[in-house]
């Protein structure tokens, strides 16, 4: 068995085009039983390129924990031998990653400028941010809070009525780049709250006594490249000192036990945690803005994929937060509502223990910054399609992921602190 895998090994330098094409690749499925079954995968791991989706790094592999990883098309076969001869159970989740990322662009809607059913590029994104704000000017507002390493601007969407002394809510979406159902649900939101305000009665009342910030896309460049380049890509497009690798992984870039479990110091990891807390000018901005306006800001919700999870702190340590029976209530509550619409189930619960220890996360820095309702959302789906959700499933995992919003910010509005 080892010499097969030193022959896979061997071949294992592959060259990146402009516009990757990913026929062939598989998606695979494994579930390890046991060390020596992890140990495989550490070993596959160090002898060619695996690209981890679910966790997302080997060193978060577990026994008994459901393992989802992409491997290069010529590398599929030997793979599959190999986890035959280990025993391990698997699965193939997506058979032709091109085919499956062609797919993905099955919207009926034919229209070349902005649609909310379809996924748009940052070029697209950006006007619309512009158009909204011009179309809406008693409900939203656009600013700058800084710009991306390759130098775009970084737009935020102020949403609310005009009132005195407003506590506020963030929101963010877009953090890894191959995420696109997250700017998705960003859009969609605004979209709901200016048509739904006043009709829909939560709606109204939110928007009259809360501000928004929406940020619709933090890691701008990333999405840019998932665009033009490698739809697969996750982290930043900044350049690394010493090394011939790009980015860093921005949801694990914050201080909140930086560089700790669950995050490398390899650059070119992707978890890569950055050369110091909030190295990247990204989370710097959004950091900065949220220690702006941290006198208002009540709560903090990021939105990801995939697993159709909604998490709380800690990502960092298991250590539960002061807040958890709280925390794990308002969750529990809103993941029965999200439920509601289209039945789909979501587990919640602090991030370290609903799924595995990761440091420099987002909603661990805010939560520690004194911002006590902090929740991240892994929208759909569990991995029939991983990060390449059809564009048909825009609508309804947005109409879902709004209620579970809604309930949260309701509950944050009748429970400020």
């Amino acid at each position: 068995m080892w010499a097969l895998l030193v022959l896979i090994g061997a071949a294992s330098v592959s060259a990146h085009l402009q516009h990757l094409s990913f026929d062939g690749q598989k998606v695979f499925r494994v579930i390890p039983q046991n060390d020596k079954q992890v140990e495989i995968l550490n070993f596959l791991a160090s002898i060619m390129e695996v690209d981890f989706w679910q966790p997302d790094s080997v060193t978060m592999v577990r026994p008994k924990m459901q393992v989802d990883f992409r491997v290069e098309a010529e590398k599929s076969f030997e793979v599959e031998d190999l986890l035959k001869e280990s025993g391990m159970e698997y699965q193939v989740l997506i058979d032709n990653l091109q085919a499956a990322l062609d797919a993905q662009f099955d919207s009926k809607v034919r229209t070349a400028s902005h649609s909310y059913e379809k996924y748009n590029n940052w070029d697209t994104i950006a006007a619309w941010t512009a158009d909204i704000a011009a179309q809406n000017p008693d409900l939203v507002s656009r600013s700058v809070i800084g710009e991306t390493y390759e130098g775009r601007p970084m737009y935020l969407l102020k949403m609310g009525k005009s009132g005195s002394n407003k506590k506020a809510i963030f929101l963010d979406c877009g953090f890894h780049a191959r995420e696109w159902i997250s700017p998705a649900f960003c859009q969609w939101f605004v979209k709901e709250a200016v048509e739904t305000y006043g009709k829909d009665t939560v709606m109204t009342t939110l928007l009259d006594k809360l501000d928004f910030y929406v940020l619709p896309v933090v890691n701008i460049d990333g999405y840019v490249y998932t665009w033009t380049n490698d739809r697969m890509w996750r982290k930043t497009r900044s350049k690394n000192a010493g090394s011939i690798c790009f980015g860093t992984d921005p949801n694990r870039n914050f201080d909140a036990g930086w560089c700790t479990a669950g995050a490398s110091k390899s650059p070119c990891s992707s978890t890569y945690c950055g050369s110091a807390p909030e190295s990247e000018k990204e989370t710097k901005a959004l950091a900065d803005f949220i220690r702006e306006h941290l006198s208002t800001i009540k709560a903090y919700v990021t939105i990801h994929s995939y697993s159709q999870l909604l998490l709380f702190p800690y990502s960092y340590t298991y250590d539960l937060p002061s807040d958890y029976q709280e925390l794990n209530s308002i969750a529990r509550a809103a993941s029965k509502e999200l439920a509601s619409l289209h039945n789909t189930k979501y587990t919640y619960g602090p991030g370290a223990e609903t799924i595995y220890l990761a440091a420099g996360g987002s909603d661990d820095w805010a939560y520690d910054l004194g911002i006590k309702y902090s929740f991240t959302f892994e929208l759909r789906d569990t991995g029939t399609y991983g990060f390449l959700l059809p564009e048909s499933q825009i609508k309804p995992t947005c109409e879902e992921t709004l209620l579970a919003v809604k309930y949260i910010a309701n509950y944050v509005l009748e429970h400020l602190y």
